[in-house]
């Protein structure tokens, strides 16, 4: 738990910058029910934010308190190490996390320019197979992986919200997809089968897009550590789930 509090409180972060940012084209558009929902998301944000935080401070002062209360130097001493080795494991898990820590761009990456992101219910005629971004619907696709494809409106909006989304040719090998299957355990990341995709394996972001052969490439992974929840992302941190679709 105390691992994935971090990364927790970095989404929670970013998706409550994200809700404040759309707040002035929101209120431009007159959308009254719009206006309401993405307050109320705000909020449930900040509460979010303010429990995390309260969490970290309560259970931190209450660590140094029984570290210092000790009877003995030798006790007082041990504690202290417990203490600095829970501190060294928040900070592996939070690292990671961090922009400053974000990886390189792998090579062979293609860098696109998206021209919009409207929100439509209508089918979209996207130019690349599979999008990269572009008008999208107003409803994100869950992240995790996917045995049968899914629309491509879906899940370029939440590529908008900063999700990598991997898509494979039908019939990839067993080892492969579990490979693939073992990626999309991580937050913001998006797998499915895709119709035409013009390689076994292609990796796609907001404005970016890689190819690969197999699974196994190491600039796949690259790509994700890259990409997910990256700038290139109009709304990195949005949510990724409480839209359509039932990974397994």
């Amino acid at each position: 738990m105390a691992t994935r509090l971090p990364g927790l409180l970095t989404v929670v972060i970013s998706s409550l910058l994200s809700q404040l940012a759309a707040v002035p084209d929101i209120i431009r558009s007159g959308d009254v029910i719009g206006v309401g929902f993405t307050v109320f998301q705000i909020l449930i944000l900040a509460f979010e934010v303010a429990g995390i935080s309260y969490l970290f401070v309560t259970v931190g002062r209450s660590l140094f308190q029984v570290a210092g209360a000790q009877p003995t130097r030798f006790r007082r001493l041990l504690g202290e190490l417990v203490l600095a080795g829970l501190i060294a494991l928040v900070a592996w898990a939070w690292i990671p996390q961090l922009p400053l820590a974000r990886g390189t761009e792998p090579a062979g990456v293609e860098s696109l320019d998206i021209a919009g992101r409207a929100h439509t219910r209508e089918p979209v005629a996207y130019s690349r197979v599979p999008p990269v971004g572009g008008d999208h619907s107003p409803v994100v696709q869950n992240c995790g992986f996917y045995d049968e494809p899914i629309a491509a409106e879906h899940a370029v909006h939440s590529m908008e919200h900063g999700a990598v989304w991997i898509t494979y040719q039908a019939g990839l090998e067993g080892d492969q997809s579990e490979a693939l299957r073992r990626l999309a355990e991580r937050s913001h990341v998006l797998v499915s089968p895709y119709p035409g995709v013009p390689a076994p394996i292609v990796a796609s972001a907001w404005g970016k897009q890689l190819r690969v052969n197999v699974a196994g490439d190491a600039r796949l992974g690259q790509f994700v550590d890259a990409f997910r929840l990256g700038p290139q992302a109009p709304e990195a941190g949005g949510p990724c789930t409480g839209g359509t679709g039932d990974p397994s």
